[in-house]
């Protein structure tokens, strides 16, 4: 029996359509000019590989450094899942798998650690190739990856060894099996075989990553029981994919069940889960929430250009011609139930708003900016061309609010003044206890993140306010040296700062405070800055403190 006539599938459509050389095809016929993806890969991997060249060898950072980096090397050293060097917090162990199994073929060095990210990302950023090839044409999987690829926390992301890049990786090539040419949940065993399994291997890279399978599975249930007395099949189709996408969650909780056996806590410690859960369950925080998550989605990082261009397109008719170069209207309603999920899911969950916790939802509204641009405009190019700018510009050039520094490449200037910092502290004071707070603590005491070559005592404090300098002060004797750093970016004092009115709200749920400069601390702590350096907005000194101490001779 054809496939387009199988019970439960959605008849294929034929349309005349105009390929990129301008050969007019039916739209089926174009599969078969297409090139193999696994002749692309080596491509999109060159591109993101050349493309971050001068990161490759940077230290380890933030959260790389305090978890995902220690938990991948125990299992490398001891082949435990649960990591036993840093606190569990009951991240599924897929990460930490794949960069054990990499080291074993690169070396434990930086340098390969971030090969492997990059073979992720491109791995990535070709899903997303064949998202949009398989749904509106070649010309728009080249530029929906192409957005991706350029958009600044994307871009960041791409040499970063957190959880987030692995589980968009799987998530999006799952979507690439689920989003098939007749219409989402239109294909058959095999395609629900490969999105099942790749949606497990993303959620097993991070939990949350589960909400975008059970969300569709609930879709697929609702359309189940919506058609439930239809006579074509369909019905029985989207019970079978509910099934295949509920498949996730097995996996999880399978996983939950181990750590639980392991460790007697099944989503982590207590404070990790009272930090990124049950402490964010109020109204007014969630709300806050949804509003920082909306500008997330539609403007950081001048996102706002696509997003505008895109609703400008909106108001246009379509080109004669083109009607079949826009998004299935199933699709869209599956990518649009996808952006809510995500957008609500992660202003509930998590104690801070950091955008990589939405880097699977990205590439896609990316991708129905384009197919609405080549729909709907002429000068299409020229607002293509707009956007790539804008991106690229948002990679190096900061926005006038303040930011986490890994959406672009102010985490490079970050680590580049810890590496000064650190290097001063272990060629003058290699024997000192040094004040600091987290990250720095773990790159002083562990030398595999790249910073020193030997362990550092250190002091800790929550952070560089006032209140913790002065809890510092009345304990001069415990430390001989201070590792200050700028904790987040924020616009210069006297500069625009459009997240100036709500530092208020900032400091009460999400942990804002403004650190005392250099000279501040050294005053309040009674030091002298021996070192101090600064680079775009972010930076970096060195406080030591000499102490009078009493010596004397025993026989």
């Amino acid at each position: 029996m054809d496939q387009s006539t199988r019970p439960g599938l959605a008849p294929r459509r034929l349309e005349r359509v105009v390929a990129p050389g301008g050969q007019v095809v039916d739209k089926d016929q174009r599969g078969a000019q297409e090139t193999p993806l696994f002749l692309l890969y080596p491509l999109f991997f060159v591109a993101v590989y050349v493309s971050h060249l001068a990161l490759l060898r940077l230290p380890y950072f933030w959260d790389e450094g305090g978890y995902y980096i220690p938990a991948a090397y125990d299992f490398f050293r001891t082949g435990t899942l649960i990591p036993h060097s840093t606190l569990t917090n009951a991240h599924p162990p897929m990460p930490s798998l794949l960069l054990a199994a990499w080291w074993h073929l690169s070396g434990f060095v930086i340098s390969g650690t971030r090969t492997l990210v990059c073979l992720v990302s491109a791995a990535a950023l070709l899903a997303v190739y064949r998202i949009g090839r398989r749904m509106a044409g070649e010309l728009a999987g080249w530029l929906a990856a192409l957005l991706t690829a350029a958009y600044p926390v994307w871009f960041a992301q791409s040499t970063l060894a957190h959880a987030d890049i692995f589980a968009a990786a799987f998530t999006l090539w799952a979507l690439s099996f689920y989003l098939t040419p007749d219409g989402p949940g239109c294909g058959g065993l095999k395609e629900r075989g490969w999105a099942a399994l790749l949606f497990s291997l993303a959620a097993l890279s991070k939990e949350t990553a589960i909400v975008t399978p059970l969300a569709l599975a609930c879709y697929e249930g609702w359309q189940a029981w919506r058609t439930r007395t239809a006579k074509d099949g369909s019905a029985a189709a989207a019970w079978r994919w509910a099934a295949a996408l509920a498949v996730p969650l097995v996996s999880l909780m399978a996983w939950y069940g181990y750590h639980y056996a392991k460790t007697g806590f099944v989503f982590g410690n207590p404070e990790y889960l009272r930090y990124n859960a049950t402490a964010n369950l109020t109204m007014y925080r969630i709300a806050l929430c949804l509003w920082h998550r909306l500008l997330h989605l539609t403007a950081h990082m001048n996102l706002f250009v696509a997003t505008l261009c895109t609703l400008a397109a909106s108001l246009m008719p379509v080109r004669p011609g083109m009607e079949s170069r826009g998004l299935p209207r199933r699709v869209g309603e599956r990518i649009l139930l996808i952006a809510v999920v995500n957008w609500i899911t992660f202003s509930v969950l998590g104690g801070a708003l950091l955008t990589r916790y939405l880097l699977p939802v990205y590439p896609l509204l990316l991708l129905v900016s384009v197919t609405i641009l080549l729909e709907r405009m002429r000068w299409w190019p020229a607002v293509a061309a707009l956007t790539v700018a804008a991106f690229v510009a948002g990679i190096f050039l900061n926005p006038p609010y303040a930011f986490a520094p890994e959406d672009n490449l102010t985490y490079r200037d970050m680590i580049m003044l810890h590496q000064q910092a650190t290097a001063v502290i272990a060629e003058r004071y290699p024997h000192a206890t040094v004040l600091t707070v987290w990250p720095a603590t773990a790159e002083l005491l562990r030398p595999e993140l790249g910073y020193v070559k030997h362990t550092i005592k250190v002091t800790g404090l929550d952070d560089f306010s006032s209140a913790q300098m002065l809890k510092a002060a009345q304990d001069p004797g415990s430390y001989d040296v201070a590792l200050l750093f700028s904790t987040k970016w924020e616009p210069a004092a006297g500069t625009v700062n459009l997240s100036r009115g709500h530092e208020q709200s900032d400091a009460r749920y999400f942990d804002f405070h403004h650190d005392l400069s250099p000279a501040e601390a050294a005053a309040m702590l009674h030091g002298d800055i021996v070192w101090e350096e600064r680079r775009k907005g972010e930076w970096a000194a060195v406080l030591h403190f000499p102490r009078v101490v009493n010596a004397q001779l025993r026989p």
